[in-house]
């Protein structure tokens, strides 16, 4: 199994059916906010569709080239799952630093040196969460959490507008709305998996992701995780789009998941009633 001792900055991206043009965009979001780093960069693209596996060798291969960061594709492996795909890469790592990435997020051209300079000055962080904007430059996404109870996750469920008006408080102070609108740095309990810029030895130290989690609440698990051995923080001026989308609207396959992957989220961290 190769190990990387040279790349600063290592990027793991699971695909699993993904849009082919949204996933070239983000690709090069990458590689022209990268461009600007003057570090090594090695970007892991990880398979996770049964099928496709040629197609996606080829559509890499064209546009390779163009990248400023040296790609990896690991695949034949199936559908392992998010947790577990993004394993599949940290355990080919030896960064500094390592980027958890959505393919269906794109980059703003700064994005990468904010994040990195700051995670350079101040050794205690292990992991900074960027603002996240709808697609078209939309309005903001408030993917930021504090630690969800029964509550606030069936209420975001079932989507009454008359039940949210009636909970709009604790809906708000659950994504952390003022806190993200005032525009200013501060540390959330849980951020969004969909990036995830992290200092590879808390990483490492936490052991990655849980495996137990096939797909949602990864993310809420491992940012527990990490800010157990460092400083979790939301840095504003970093900033992504990101075009995903909720279990809800995804069928109820998704949702069934969602469901399983909440309880063993409580089971595992305890439950919160309200």
């Amino acid at each position: 199994m190769r190990k990387d001792d040279s790349s600063n900055l290592t990027v793991s991206c699971v695909v699993f059916d993904s849009d082919y043009d949204l996933l070239g965009r983000c690709l090069t979001s990458l590689s022209d906010s990268s461009l600007q780093l003057g570090i090594q960069v090695r970007v892991i693209v990880v398979n996770n569709s049964e099928s496709c596996d040629l197609k996606l060798k080829s559509f890499l291969a064209k546009l390779e080239s163009k990248f400023s960061f040296s790609l990896e594709l690991i695949s034949r492996h199936g559908n392992v799952g998010y947790a577990k795909g993004n394993n599949l890469a940290f355990d080919r790592i030896n960064s500094t630093y390592h980027l958890i990435l959505n393919p269906d997020v794109i980059l703003a051209p700064d994005t990468l040196t904010r994040g990195l300079a700051l995670l350079d000055a101040d050794s205690s962080l292990s992991l900074v969460s960027p603002a996240s904007f709808d697609y078209l430059c939309g309005p903001i996404q408030y993917l930021c959490k504090r630690y969800p109870s029964f509550l606030v996750l069936f209420l975001r469920f079932i989507k009454s507008p008359w039940l949210n008006a009636r909970f709009s408080r604790a809906l708000s102070e659950y994504e952390y709305r003022q806190e993200t609108d005032s525009g200013v740095s501060f540390s959330p309990e849980i951020v969004s998996g969909c990036f995830m810029l992290c200092r590879t030895s808390a990483l490492k130290k936490v052991g990655g992701f849980d495996e137990r989690f096939f797909l949602y609440f990864e993310d809420f698990d491992l940012s527990l995780r990490m800010g157990k051995v460092g400083k979790v923080v939301y840095l504003p001026e970093m900033k992504i789009q990101h075009y995903g989308g909720g279990a809800g609207r995804k069928g109820w396959k998704h949702v069934r998941m969602f469901i399983v992957s909440a309880a063993k989220f409580f089971h595992k961290h305890g439950l919160k009633w309200i």
